[in-house]
């Protein structure tokens, strides 16, 4: 994404890298992450307002630690090392670093000697950061000053005398540091002096620029979902290059209760997007008959999602682009974050193997932003709310949330419910206040009593959790009268249903989907 003003984090391998980058673009300044020994040249290149280096889980005095460029200090423009980043600064620039006789993990009390200038300007003289090293910075020199204090660690903070170089040793980037995003505002404008001049609506047109410019008068196909990705990218597209695009939305008969028209309503009516819709249901769940092992049912759909696809866009004249919503976590996760190649993304997130069979060049517009910036894009597109603040979907569907057996009268009764825990969790206005939620229905049945009778009907597990990266998560913690509610409705509701469950696993040790 080409912008006036860059801050590249060179990454040590720090657990929380993303979120610096993610607290740096929220400020308003564009940040990417690039190699560790990315050199000053490639940095020039770059337009750096700033550089900052992160944390990692390395000692920098142990042979084949990852170590910058030092030239990057005499770059001209200002650095900012976190915990392992200004370790090796410091060592670089003649510090000392040691094993620390305490090691520090979690919060932990900072003294300012002076919050009057600088990076630590306008914070409480007292604070609570947030730690997770075991080596300390020993001896710094005459050419630092030390700006804080912990109880165990003398130097928590520094910056060069005569450089634009400062160090902290904890981690502003997490909310665990309270006053962490005013330390990263103040480097970027105090110190950078940048503009802040990130902003969605820059993107929109950066974007669409991108793409007329490299599809120039060719015809773009976007495989659609109906999840927040694929839908911005259609709308970006669309806005690029109107009837240039084709979107294909493939019914595999795994969708949610309305999915299908919710998308056509959307994309065909609203934006008037030519949109190819194939009812392949019958197909997918001939294929899956009989099919209880999750991984299978997963390659089931996946190889029968790329035929039915390849089949439909073998009819699109002059197609020569595929269109994918690879997102900027999806790039640096895949190992290709600084090598400008196409994301190894997992089959049922995208098109898989698509480009290479059908020799189309892929067009890749959301590459460069994390989730919340897709939502933001969404929303000056005009995307509708229930589509911009969906919660993820998987690409197998309902397939991973009917364990055992797929079969059309499971499928429905999961609908049902589905719909019913969806519809008492948006009229309490808990959705956004959620990450995933959602019902499956298991293998089993269960003892019920209908009216002067016994019943032998399925079992519905309700699962919804709360997570921030979806790397962990936690169990939402539902009021008990909601989930009354839901689980009323559904046994009452849905008949074939005799019972509700209410899943309280956290991720670790269990998964946020039931396969």
């Amino acid at each position: 994404m080409n912008t006036q003003q860059t801050v590249p984090i060179l990454d040590f391998g720090s657990q929380y890298v993303q979120l610096i980058a993610r607290r740096v673009r929220e400020a308003g300044v564009y940040s990417l992450l690039v190699r560790p020994d990315i050199s000053v040249e490639e940095l020039r290149k770059l337009s750096p307002v700033g550089v900052i280096l992160s944390g990692g889980p390395s000692s920098v005095y142990d042979a084949g630690a990852p170590r910058c460029d030092p030239k990057i200090f005499d770059l001209g423009v200002p650095v900012l090392g976190i915990c392992y980043g200004m370790q090796i600064a410091a060592q670089i620039l003649g510090g000392d670093v040691r094993p620390g006789e305490a090691r520090e993990y979690g919060r932990t009390r900072l003294h300012i000697a002076d919050n009057s200038r600088d990076l630590l300007a306008g914070l409480p003289q007292e604070t609570t950061v947030w730690m997770s090293h075991g080596d300390q910075v020993k001896a710094l020199g005459p050419d630092f000053l030390p700006l804080a204090s912990t109880p165990t660690c003398p130097l928590a903070a520094m910056r060069h005398v005569s450089k634009p170089f400062f160090g902290v040793q904890f981690h502003p980037e997490v909310t665990h540091t309270p006053h962490g995003r005013e330390i990263i505002d103040n480097f970027l404008y105090k110190i950078c002096h940048a503009a802040g001049t990130w902003q969605m609506g820059s993107v929109i047109e950066q974007s669409v620029a991108a793409v007329r410019r490299q599809v120039g008068d060719g015809h773009v196909i976007c495989g659609l979902s109906g999840g927040v990705d694929s839908s911005v990218l259609a709308a970006l597209l669309h806005k690029a290059i109107g009837n240039q695009l084709t979107c294909i939305f493939v019914d595999n008969g795994l969708l949610r209760k309305n999915e299908r028209q919710t998308v056509e309503s959307t994309f065909r009516d609203h934006f008037n997007i030519d949109l190819r819709v194939i009812d392949a249901s019958t197909q997918f769940l001939t294929a899956l008959r009989g099919v209880t092992e999750p991984q299978e049912k997963r390659k089931i759909i996946g190889k029968l999602f790329i035929d039915v696809f390849k089949s439909q866009a073998a009819s699109i004249q002059d197609a020569r682009f595929l269109a994918q919503g690879t997102l900027y976590p999806d790039v640096i996760e895949s190992g290709h974050s600084h090598a400008g190649t196409a994301a190894n993304i997992k089959l049922h997130h995208n098109v898989g193997g698509l480009p290479a069979e059908l020799g189309f060049e892929l067009v890749e517009p959301l590459r460069d932003l994390f989730k919340d910036e897709v939502r933001k894009l969404g929303e000056l597109l005009g995307l509708p709310a229930h589509i911009v603040w969906r919660h993820p979907f998987p690409g197998p569907g309902l397939a991973v949330r009917c364990i055992g057996e797929i079969t059309t009268e499971k499928l429905e009764l999961l609908r049902e419910a589905d719909e019913i825990f969806l519809e008492e969790i948006i009229a309490e206005n808990l959705y956004r206040n959620t990450a995933q939620t959602f019902a499956a229905i298991l293998p089993i049945r269960a003892v019920g009593v209908m009216g002067d009778g016994r019943s032998y009907h399925h079992v519905i597990a309700l699962r919804s959790v709360d997570t921030s990266d979806f790397m962990t998560a936690d169990w939402s913690r539902i009021p008990y009268d909601v989930l009354a509610r839901v689980s009323n409705r559904i046994v009452n509701e849905v008949r074939g249903i005799s019972r509700v469950v209410y899943d309280i696993t956290s991720k670790p040790p269990g998964t946020i989907e039931w396969e």
